[in-house]
């Protein structure tokens, strides 16, 4: 498959735009574009910029006046020789450019496959072919931040170090068990694994709360507002968005389905949710709704638990006691009344929110952190990350029952692989060229 070449539109051909580019990676790119382009100078060296026109071979018809970027192998973003078509970005003529391309050597390109293609020829690993896509689809400026970390390398640099050091370990158990007569590369004792698990253990943890903090930042936090009926839950999620998105009425249980809206805060994006009033009801449609908001209560990371503090009964108290495990924020709404509470006071009638949303800021602050520093930044990595702690884990455990070493070899190496998979760079061939690369056996 990488023997083909490749070619696709590279910018967005939904709509006519003033410059389109068609790009082509593969062998014979350079092959292809020379039966489509005429330029005086034909060369074709790489980090060069040609100008001429692309033409139709089967009647010489002029289709476009362009700009040609060349980039050869090994040092373009696939690896492979590539070509940029700069051209008008009409709808029809960009579909021309390409049609050309495809009918004389190339075919069209799947989703995704020039960067394929540079994780595979080793430009580029798979966190940061996974950053690529984020780059392009992220809505806000932190968002943007954590890609281009990404984009960079940064992962690869945050877990290189742990990755060397359990290589370093197996390789040592390793060449101890099968060469026990190279006695110069040093006999490991259980003692200095042990040490060394206790700091992977802490680096594992390290990076796993900065990892969740990321995702924070990256997906939002689903956050539920939660409170008996006519407490001012709707009037809430309108202040928090600015707009009126919920229906706002004196008339108790107006709200019987989940109301829902976006917020972005200094230190987080909130994915708001109104619930319809919790409380015990004989209304079958209001149950329906009811049922909803204990749904959504139970796959909430934040819930707002609502309360009318010139009106604070036992319904009140159930649904402190019922949220009670839940990561919540307890708000006293009504505060325009001249009431108030210990805690977070608001009046969502009046929009004075502000005690809340700089509570909110507070509790999710150290999530900005991770824009300083390295951090995983999906669900895919954190998976890997969290089944190398638990390898390690069993590892722990092992050598605090005296089990040998060479039986806790397997956990270790599945750590190591969990590792690497995250960069999408293990193979069995790769662990062992780490230890023949470290001891001179055999020699």
């Amino acid at each position: 498959m990488l023997e083909e070449t490749i070619a696709a539109v590279s910018t967005g051909n939904l709509s006519a735009t003033a410059i389109s580019i068609v790009r082509m990676s593969g062998e014979k790119a350079i092959e292809v574009l020379d039966k489509i382009f005429k330029t005086k100078d034909r060369d074709y060296k790489g980090y060069h910029i040609y100008y001429g026109h692309i033409v139709d071979p089967s009647n010489n018809e002029v289709i476009d006046e362009v700009l040609v970027n060349i980039f050869r192998a090994p040092r373009s973003f696939t690896g492979e020789d590539m070509v940029e078509i700069n051209c008008h970005g009409g709808l029809f003529v960009t579909a021309k450019v390409l049609t050309l391309c495809l009918s004389y050597g190339a075919r069209q390109a799947l989703n995704g496959e020039f960067t394929k293609r540079a994780f595979l020829n080793g430009r580029i690993d798979l966190t940061q072919a996974e950053a690529i896509n984020d780059l392009i689809l992220a809505d806000n400026k932190d968002n943007a931040r954590l890609a281009v970390n990404s984009l960079n390398g940064s992962i690869g640099k945050l877990l290189t170090p742990l990755i060397d050091e359990l290589e370093q370990c197996i390789a040592h158990i390793e060449v101890n068990i099968d060469y026990p007569e190279y006695d110069d590369n040093g006999i490991i004792t259980a003692k200095e694994v042990q040490q060394s698990v206790s700091k992977w253990l802490k680096d594992c943890d390290d990076i796993i709360n900065m990892a969740e903090n990321s995702l924070i930042i990256k997906e939002g936090i689903k956050t539920v507002i939660v409170g008996k009926p006519n407490v001012g839950k709707s009037s809430l999620l309108n202040a928090l968005l600015q707009r009126d998105k919920a229906i706002v009425s004196d008339v108790a249980g107006t709200t019987r389905d989940l109301v829902e809206g976006d917020i972005h805060l200094s230190n987080v994006t909130l994915h708001l949710i109104d619930t319809a009033g919790i409380h015990e009801s004989d209304n079958k449609i209001e149950q329906i709704g009811i049922k909803k908001s204990r749904e959504a209560l139970s796959e909430a990371q934040l819930v707002i638990v609502l309360i009318d503090s010139t009106n604070f009964d036992l319904e009140d108290e159930k649904l402190l006691e019922e949220t009670k495990g839940y990561n919540r924020l307890v708000v006293y709404n009504k505060k325009d009344k001249g009431i108030t509470f210990s805690g977070v006071n608001i009046s969502a009638a009046t929009g004075d929110i502000a005690e809340l949303t700089a509570a909110i800021d507070e509790m999710f602050s150290q999530s900005k952190v991770v824009l300083t520093q390295p951090a995983l930044t999906n669900q895919r990595q954190i998976a890997l990350m969290r089944q190398a702690k638990i390898a390690v884990e069993s590892v722990d455990t092992a050598l605090k029952s005296n089990i040998p070493l060479d039986l806790i070899n397997e956990d270790l190496q599945t750590a190591y692989r969990c590792l690497k998979e995250i960069l999408g760079k293990y193979t069995r061939e790769d662990l062992l060229d780490g230890i023949f690369s470290r001891f001179c056996v055999g020699k």
